[in-house]
């Protein structure tokens, strides 16, 4: 697949729970894995995935354990709540294929657990 230089442009989330994809971005450019991001939180591994995956909403559980959650992952919480992580990370184009900036992975890696 061919890319035209993509240097400084985000991905957006446009999806009905952007909140989940933000939180796995936010996990994969911090090299973390879902277990990780769980220990870290103090929660269930499954508690973390259904927020990740889409099936419940960070921003609907109690504000107590949507604040670790997010500050497992090094998020400010307050704009994380006013809507500054709604656009992604930046990303570039390398061998046709997308990555981020950040570390360089491609966005549809994902960390090992």
């Amino acid at each position: 697949m061919e890319f035209e230089n993509l240097d400084g442009y985000q991905i957006a989330h446009a999806q009905r729970n952007p909140s989940a994809a933000i939180l796995r971005e936010q996990r994969i450019t911090q090299k973390m894995t879902q277990v990780q991001v769980a220990e870290k939180a103090k929660i269930t591994l499954q508690q973390y995935q259904k927020f990740e995956n889409g099936s419940r909403n960070i921003r609907t559980a109690s504000f107590q354990l949507a604040c670790r959650v997010l500050k497992a992952l090094n998020m400010d919480i307050e704009r994380f709540f006013e809507g500054g992580y709604c656009i992604g990370e930046e990303i570039y184009a390398e061998d046709g294929k997308l990555k981020y900036k950040k570390t360089g992975l491609d966005i549809h890696d994902d960390m090992e657990d």
